[in-house]
């Protein structure tokens, strides 16, 4: 990596002599530096867009950086996010790449998909020869709706994929809540009824379900298939909310503020705000940083929702007076918290006003994301995702991914597949069963 001269980001954000704009844009652009430091898909003998044993992360990593070029304009990473979101689609167009589709869980796989998602709705440019950013979102949701499972619960999407996997007799609400917002940002992108009959179709099971709680609007973690999908694990986590709050935004936009997605949209909205920023307008993820407990995945988590709240106020402008302070003040306070190791590394603790000794990609993606949802233009409600109507131009191909059927015509799993899933597999489970126990030790 290229030396750089660092300054304080916390200084950055406090300067008086500079538009708001600017302070934030230069925080931004520090953090985002910070963040690609731990991005080798472009060196020699590495491989674009993937980070082993954590394949997920690559696509919060292409999200926030697409957020970054739209934002500031800065082109400095944008060969780069086409390499790599084009290089981990896989075969089929559908985010299924050969090297780690044994072991993928639906969550995984949405993840890209968003990623291409927006892509495609801030404009970025389609690669010549590649697949076009909106194909690969609807690859991604051909492939999950053909595993929507009726067997047990009423329908729902499984948490994993194949029946090896721990977590394939579970449903939980990411993966759910991920396609719902898939599907809502389809409908409204490309005016097809099919996408948003789909989303009304998981909202509709998600709410019957115990995973989203329609009158108090708690949303739950996980729910098992064993007993019919009676009860949940009950885990608060960011990103959950986030992703089922926009996908009703998404919705309630689509349809012109129809009633059915106002509700949804007024009650997840507070209660993610009454959740997750206990410490005044700092949002925490409160499972796991008070204990300090956070691990890789969790780390991310509040950094998405941030993007996702922002959003949310060019969508639905009357959202902005109860959002745009809390993204104000979680931004500072993640400044803040970025000043360690003298390089300006950020931590995870935003709340705490300072550097909290912790180290890692995932927070620099996670600060990057609360700096960039603070350089919304709040006052215009423009500058936000587009649609094929309003300037969107990424290809369409409704029967993207069609032909990977990974679920009634599987492919052969080798040996060496089963070996390679169950030993990460096993890492995650023992790490987040481990997690879980600290939790409730410390709770």
């Amino acid at each position: 990596m290229n030396t750089r001269i660092y300054f304080p980001i916390k200084d950055v954000m406090e300067l008086t002599s500079r538009s708001r704009t600017e302070s934030i844009k230069d925080a931004a652009s520090t953090s985002t530096y910070s963040m690609m430091g731990w991005y080798a898909g472009n060196e020699t003998g590495q491989i674009p867009g993937a980070f082993p044993e954590k394949w997920w992360e690559g696509s919060a990593l292409f999200l926030a950086l697409l957020q970054y070029w739209h934002f500031t304009g800065d082109t400095t990473y944008n060969a780069l996010m086409s390499e790599g979101l084009q290089w981990q689609s896989g075969e089929e167009g559908d985010y299924m790449p050969s090297n780690y589709s044994s072991y993928l869980g639906n969550d995984d796989q949405m993840f890209w998909g968003l990623a291409a998602m927006m892509a495609a709705e801030l404009k970025f440019p389609d690669v010549q020869g590649g697949f076009s950013w909106l194909s690969l979102a609807q690859g991604v949701f051909n492939t999950q709706t053909a595993r929507w499972d009726t067997t047990t619960c009423g329908g729902g999407l499984r948490w994993q994929i194949f029946p090896y996997q721990s977590g394939y007799t579970m449903k939980n609400s990411v993966s759910n809540g991920g396609l719902f917002q898939l599907a809502a940002r389809l409908a409204r992108y490309t005016n097809d009824d099919k996408y948003s009959k789909w989303a009304e179709k998981i909202w509709d099971w998600s709410t019957s379900s115990p995973l989203v709680n329609n009158k108090t609007w708690n949303v739950a973690d996980s729910t098992q298939m064993a007993n019919d999908c009676a009860d949940a694990g009950n885990y608060q986590w960011t990103y959950n909310y986030g992703a089922y709050l926009m996908g009703a935004v998404y919705m309630y936009n689509y349809t012109n503020g129809d009633e059915k997605w106002k509700a949804p949209v007024d009650g997840l909205l507070s209660k993610t705000l009454k959740t997750f920023f206990p410490n005044g307008d700092i949002i925490e993820d409160v499972t796991c940083e008070p204990i300090k407990k956070c691990n890789f995945n969790e780390i991310l988590f509040k950094g998405l929702t941030s993007s996702w709240l922002a959003f949310t106020t060019l969508l639905v402008p009357e959202t902005t007076a109860q959002i745009k302070p809390k993204l104000a003040s979680s931004a500072e306070a993640a400044a803040k918290s970025c000043t360690g190791n003298n390089n300006n590394s950020c931590g995870i603790t935003w709340y705490q006003n300072k550097w909290d000794g912790t180290t890692g990609m995932e927070q620099e993606i996670s600060a990057t994301n609360v700096f960039l949802a603070n350089m919304v233009n709040f006052n215009t409600g423009t500058f936000g995702p587009v649609t094929s109507k309003t300037g969107g131009n990424s290809s369409s191909d409704p029967n993207a991914g069609s032909e990977n059927d990974d679920v009634n015509e599987q492919k052969p799993i080798t040996t060496g597949d089963k070996a390679g899933a169950s030993i990460l597999t096993l890492i995650f489970v023992f790490g987040w069963a481990g997690a879980m126990a600290w939790m409730m030790v410390g709770g």
